[in-house]
């Protein structure tokens, strides 16, 4: 199945798990969208896919218009996504994915996080480079043949397939089945899936460690210490690690 499917398997994310984290982050992800191609999702597929996850994570559309609506006020900061890379202690590569309206101030959080925590925060490039930068996206899984879909969206630019069980926890979620491609690919699989009338249920990007390095039970708690401090960075989107889970 591949190494997509055992990293989503094994990797929970907390700012997801948290609805009040998931919330903040769709309200920044509106404005970058609407900030870069106006307010109507029907001209916009970057909003339309916000719009997507926005559903997913059981956002109320009310709070989806308002914070459409506060994007378009020119006085609305805008959010710009940038990449911080580093390491934990024990040698562990950390990518750090941010949404910030004021650099200055991420950068010395970030900053501090990892210093508090016996890490070092590297230069653009010291890590990055152990990681695969891939998108993906989720669809209902009834009425799917899974080989068969595969062979419709190999041209846009699929990569990998595979069935996902729904979030028993939530009385929302449905069987559905992940689709993955390369990050430069998303725009291609997004339209082509359109074009299919497959409806999208969510999408996103994730970074994959190409390299995983064992830890110790011991180191991984010294790992968590800086791992859980950027977490609760309320700029803070999704942290990666070659850490083997």
């Amino acid at each position: 199945m591949g190494r997509a499917f055992e990293f989503r398997k094994a990797r929970k994310m907390k700012r997801w798990s948290a609805m009040s984290k998931a919330f903040t982050r769709i309200g920044k992800d509106i404005v970058i969208a609407v900030k870069e191609g106006g307010p109507d999702p029907d001209s916009n597929s970057r909003l339309r896919a916000v719009i997507q996850n926005a559903k997913a994570v059981n956002m109320p559309k009310v709070n989806v218009e308002r914070a459409i609506k506060k994007a378009t006020d020119k006085d609305t900061a805008n959010f710009e996504t940038v990449l911080f890379e580093g390491y934990a202690p024990h040698g562990i590569a950390v990518l750090v994915e941010t949404s910030t309206d004021n650099n200055n101030r991420t950068v010395a959080n970030v900053r501090s996080h990892f210093t508090k925590s016996d890490g070092n925060l590297g230069t653009s490039g010291s890590v990055e480079f152990m990681f695969d930068h891939k998108c993906h996206f989720r669809i209902p899984a009834e009425g799917q043949d899974l080989e068969e879909l595969e062979l419709e969206l190999i041209d846009f630019g699929a990569e990998e397939l595979f069935f996902d069980e729904k979030d028993e926890e939530d009385s929302n979620s449905v069987d559905g089945i992940m689709i993955y491609g390369d990050f430069q690919n998303y725009g291609t699989l997004q339209k082509g899936l359109e074009e299919l009338n497959i409806e999208i249920l969510s999408s996103d990007f994730e970074y994959i460690s190409t390299i995983e390095k064992e830890v110790t039970e011991e180191q991984r708690a010294d790992i968590d210490k800086l791992l859980d401090k950027l977490d609760e960075d309320d700029d803070v989107n999704n942290v990666y690690t070659t850490m083997k889970e």
